[in-house]
């Protein structure tokens, strides 16, 4: 089993993706706002030498959504289909990270 971890910048596909998801029977996420440290040090008072990067930053987006699931190893590449599918290639900027973590002890989940 790995956590499959997803932060998607385009949250307007949460829901597709969601829908996407649901009809490949992939289930179990756990979802959270949440908001890069670069957008949020851009907001800060004292910016500093971040406002030189203010224009790698999408200003237009305040949060994004971070997605927790448990998925078995074997179905990690139907997942990232998925994911691309619907928000497009994770290549290119501002679209999302995706990666996963290995569980080594696991209780109250439903294989």
């Amino acid at each position: 089993m790995k956590l499959l971890v997803f932060v998607l910048n385009k949250v307007e596909c949460l829901e597709k993706l969601l829908k996407e998801f649901a009809s490949k029977n992939i289930s179990g996420a756990t979802i959270i706002s949440s908001t890069g440290m670069m957008h949020e040090l851009m907001n800060s008072e004292d910016i500093g030498i971040i406002g030189s990067f203010r224009h790698f930053i999408n200003s237009q987006r305040k949060e994004n959504k971070t997605l927790f699931m448990v998925v078995k190893k074997e179905k990690i590449p139907e997942v990232y289909a998925a994911i691309e599918h619907i928000v497009g290639s994770l290549d290119i900027p501002d679209t999302g990270i995706v990666f996963t973590l290995p569980i080594d002890d696991l209780k109250g989940f439903k294989h």
